[in-house]
Formats: structure tokens, C-alpha cells, sequence
């Protein structure tokens, strides 16, 4: 699945990262004259995926409607370093004051863009997707998943109401595989419906239950391989646990359908960005 996130979302997101950070209002920004025009141009200091146009876009209708955005990049194109990625023109005091909401949107979400392209890279030889987690900065989910599917990976479950899954601990307190399976089809038997496993018989515990998804969960490599040929295509498989940009590429080349990687999300290393006047 990909995402896309509602306006008033954003809007709301927006308006609260302005709100702390204006706070009563820019009193550095009072320096300059309220006439007074400018220009200024926002570069990358490093390569990137461009994520968060609507954030920026959002920033500067709330803080003034009459600056003007020039886009160079779409969210989801690859940038080079030193390159321009949008041009302002309009009052001084607007473009310092939205500066720094702006690019904390930008450089966050493109941040974690970026991440997932390099990790598309390297399983883009074989038919593994890569997927996303709930692990996810709070308040931020629908932005982060939006930024996952702009660097070409796909969204799990957005939350905990629109798809089941079933992990050790569920099973542990129901008492079962095939019962908490069966018990979840009750419940709603359209939604999707995924079940973490330890070890090959929880595997086979789990096809027979006839779940949609397995997730094996911290299995070596020969683990899964095995699971793959216990598996027969009877059901998709999901790997999750201990990936990396140095092992992804030898866990796709095992067969599984998906690869989960929790640290897209919840390890952000933010896009070094600039604004300079012109």
C-alpha cells in the first residue's frame, strides 16, 4: 500500500511546529524593517530524495500567502549535492521567520526518503519489497510513511486498526496459533492478517491457520532459507529483525516477499540543507 496525507493534517502538524517555535512572536525578525523584500534560494549540501514540498508549502501560506515558492525538484526526485531545490521571493521577515519550520519539515522527511532509496537499492535485483514499521517519531506517522513510498518503499499497516499483526505475545496470551488466528478472522475477517513466528513449526503452525502473511522474526540467513522451501508459495513471507544496507541484499536473494526495517522511521538522520539570501 502507499499513502498520501490528508491537507488538514499537514495543516495541523504546521501549525503546531509554528506555534513553538514563534511562540509570542520573532522577536530576531522585528530587526528587520517590515518593507523590506527579499530573495533567498534553499540548497542541499549532500545527494538526497526530495520529501516534504506540502510541509514547506504550508509553512509559508501560514506565515505569509504572498511569498512566492519556485520548486525546482517534485517530491521523490533524486538531488545532487549543491543543487537548488526552491527559490523564495517576498518580505524579509516572513521568509526568516518560516525558515526554520520549513526546513526542519524538509530536511526530516527527505532524511528519511533518502534512507529508503539506498535500502530499494539494494534489493532492487530481486522481487522483495521493503517495508515500513509502527516505529515511527509520535505525531509524525502519516509524514514519515508518505516519505517511505517517496523513496520507493512501501507501507505496512499504518496503524493498529487496519490490518492484523499477531506477535509472540498475542499468541502467548491467547494460547495458540491457529486459535488467535481463527479468533481474528471473527473479528474481521476482510482485514490482512499477519503472524510473527520464531522458529519452522510456528511457520507451519501459522500456513496451516491459513494466515495471509508470516513474519519470521530474527532468523539467519539458512533459517530462511528453509522457511522459504517449507513454505511452497502457500503463503507471503516477511522477514524483520537485525537488517541493514551491509545484509539486505543476501535476505532478498533468500526468496521472502518483504523485508521490514524498523530504523527507516526511528533512526532519522536529517538532509543537510541551507537558505542563503540571493
Amino acid at each position: 500500500m502507499s499513502i498520501m496525507v490528508p491537507e488538514n493534517i499537514i495543516k495541523q502538524m504546521v501549525k503546531n511546529a509554528l506555534e513553538e517555535d514563534i511562540g509570542p512572536g520573532d522577536i530576531t525578525a522585528q530587526l528587520i524593517p517590515e518593507s523590506n523584500m527579499a530573495e533567498a534560494r534553499v540548497i542541499t549540501r549532500e545527494p538526497m530524495v526530495l520529501c516534504g514540498q506540502a510541509w514547506v508549502n504550508e509553512v509559508f501560506v501560514q506565515i505569509d500567502r504572498q511569498v512566492e515558492i519556485k520548486w525546482h525538484y517534485q517530491d521523490g526526485q533524486a538531488v545532487k549535492a549543491g543543487e537548488a531545490l526552491f527559490e523564495l521571493k517576498g518580505k524579509s521577515r516572513s521568509l526568516l521567520t518560516a525558515e526554520r519550520t520549513a526546513l526542519n519539515f524538509l530536511q526530516m522527511l527527505s532524511g528519511t526518503a533518502t534512507m529508503v532509496h539506498r535500502y530499494v537499492e539494494k534489493i532492487q535485483h530481486s522481487h522483495t519489497k521493503l517495508l515500513d514499521t509502527r516505529k515511527t517519531i509520535p505525531g509524525y506517522r502519516l509524514a514519515q510513511k508518505y516519505a517511505v513510498c517517496c523513496g520507493g518503499g512501501h507501507n505496512h499497516r499504518i496503524g493498529l486498526y487496519d490490518a492484523f499483526l499477531i506477535k509472540e505475545n498475542h499468541i502467548a496470551a491467547y494460547g495458540s496459533i491457529s486459535g488467535v488466528v481463527k479468533a481474528a478472522k471473527a473479528i474481521a475477517k476482510t482485514k490482512q492478517l499477519e503472524v510473527e513466528v520464531e522458529n519452522l513449526s510456528q511457520l507451519e503452525q501459522a500456513i496451516e491457520a491459513k494466515a495471509d502473511i508470516v513474519m519470521l522474526d530474527n532468523f539467519d540467513l539458512a533459517a530462511m532459507k528453509q522457511a522459504v522451501a517449507l513454505n511452497k508459495n502457500r503463503v507471503k513471507l516477511e522477514v524483520s529483525g537485525n537488517i541493514s544496507l551491509d545484509n539486505i541484499a543476501k535476505v532478498a536473494e533468500t526468496g521472502v516477499d518483504f523485508i521490514s526495517v524498523g530504523s527507516l522511521t526511528k533512526h532519522v538522520q536529517a538532509i543537510d540543507l541551507s537558505m542563503r539570501f540571493i
